[in-house]
């Protein structure tokens, strides 16, 4: 199976959810080779089991859009499994930057409300952004949410005065239906800040000239540099590329690819962070560079896991292949048959996807594998536009009825009339 066909990962619409309220205690520690692969302590196991209720992120609120579905998602702290594929390369990232000279501190047990404030203002993320929309985002009531990004407790860290960390958790986004893309997922953020003394020759610089400053290239030079090394570390030596990119908090940004068994891969985000970030976070005195990446996206590629499903399985079939510290492929161990289903229908104005196939989400779960468009067109009597969607029903677990399938077809038909669609 090529590599490029086991993902196409989660980056969101203008970058910045691609890399992208009261707090209970979270996890912070040096990274040290001790800790990285460590069990998970007492604070993070109680953290866990507060993230855990679903009534937290339920309410009659007008502008909560957190279906149960995805309330009973939260807190299962994938990430912090030693045994589980994310766990794993989570761990092997903390590896890795064990053993730089600089002491990374670890957040990983993080309340996964945020404000939009944490989410978006802190980030440069414009008020007009489409990662606001409710169709993209996961909304608790008008001022919280579900973070969309571990970039949402940058500012927070910084804040408190944090020079160098890591940030991995949980993230909640409204996606499309396909064997890549999950309303949930995780992410591990990186930030160093570098001593006053290395920039003091940017002193009182803004905009293009900091840009332009030998100070300003010496960082994307240490973040380019740590980057790769930490591609070599999980891949082994493998041949790389970088290009520019934009993300709202960075300047410059790039991106990096590797090439993995004869394909380019797309791995991670990163840049310079943004002067404004810094002020914003009462820290305009220092300098440094971020990234971010996606976990479910190195697991699929290194354990060769065809559905991001499976990471969220609790068949013990899954779980009994990966052991901590180890890469291994992953074996299939069913491969059930597809139901195919079609809807089609007149959309309204102002349709948006990501309404239709939340809602097919919620009334058929995860035994929705994808969903796509197949046809597409306007009567121009009419002046209406009618969409005709594939749906592929599959479990991972057993093989589906007709009669199953046809009763949630039938429901989606019905609850659909709810968006304002007419079903033909």
């Amino acid at each position: 199976m090529k590599i490029a066909s086991l993902l196409a990962a989660a980056l969101a619409a203008g970058g910045c959810h691609a890399w992208t309220a009261p707090r209970t205690a979270f996890s912070t520690r040096p990274v040290s080779p001790r800790s990285t692969t460590a069990i998970l302590s007492a604070a993070v196991e109680e953290s866990a089991a507060t993230y855990a209720d679903p009534t937290r992120y339920l309410s009659d609120h007008p502008n909560n859009n957190v279906p149960p579905h995805i309330a009973a998602l939260v807190g299962k702290g994938l990430h912090t499994k030693p045994d589980h594929p994310i766990g794993i390369i989570r761990a092997k990232i903390q590896e890795y930057f064990a053993g730089m000279p600089h002491e990374y501190t670890v957040y990983d047990a993080e309340d996964p409300i945020v404000t939009m404030t944490q989410c978006f203002d802190d980030l440069r993320i414009p008020p007009e952004h489409p990662g606001r929309s409710p169709s993209d985002t996961y909304y608790i009531d008008d001022e919280t949410l579900l973070r969309t990004h571990t970039s949402a407790h940058q500012s927070e860290h910084l804040r408190s005065g944090a020079d160098a960390f890591l940030c991995a958790g949980d993230v909640y986004r409204r996606d499309e239906i396909d064997s890549s893309h999950y309303p949930a997922f995780h992410q591990l953020e990186g930030v160093r800040l570098f001593p006053q003394e290395e920039m003091k020759g940017a002193d009182g610089l803004a905009g293009e000239e900091w840009v332009n400053s030998d100070e300003c290239k010496a960082i994307g030079d240490d973040l380019k540099t740590t980057l790769e090394g930490l591609m070599d570390h999980l891949f082994g030596e493998t041949e790389k590329k970088w290009s520019e990119d934009y993300f709202p908090f960075t300047t410059p940004s790039y991106e990096l690819e590797i090439k993995y068994e004869g394909e380019w891969l797309e791995v991670l985000g990163c840049g310079v962070v943004h002067e404004e970030v810094l002020s914003m976070a009462d820290r305009s005195d220092r300098r440094g560079w971020a990234f971010g990446l996606g976990l479910e996206r190195l697991a699929m590629i290194l354990f060769e896991i065809p559905d991001i499903r499976l990471f969220w399985t609790d068949d013990e079939r899954f779980h009994s292949q990966f052991k901590e510290g180890s890469i291994t492929k992953f074996e299939p161990y069913s491969k059930y048959p597809p139901v195919y289903k079609d809807i089609a229908f007149w959309i309204p104005e102002g349709f948006v996807e990501n309404d239709f196939f939340e809602l097919a989400r919620g009334i058929a779960g995860d035994i929705v594998e994808r969903m796509e468009m197949i046809d597409e067109f306007t009567n121009p009597k009419k002046g209406k536009t009618s969409k005709c969607y594939r749906i592929t029903y599959r479990s991972m677990d057993r093989s589906l009825t007709n009669e199953e399938v046809d009763a949630l077809q039938d429901e989606l038909r019905e609850a659909a009339e709810g968006l304002g669609v007419e079903v033909r």
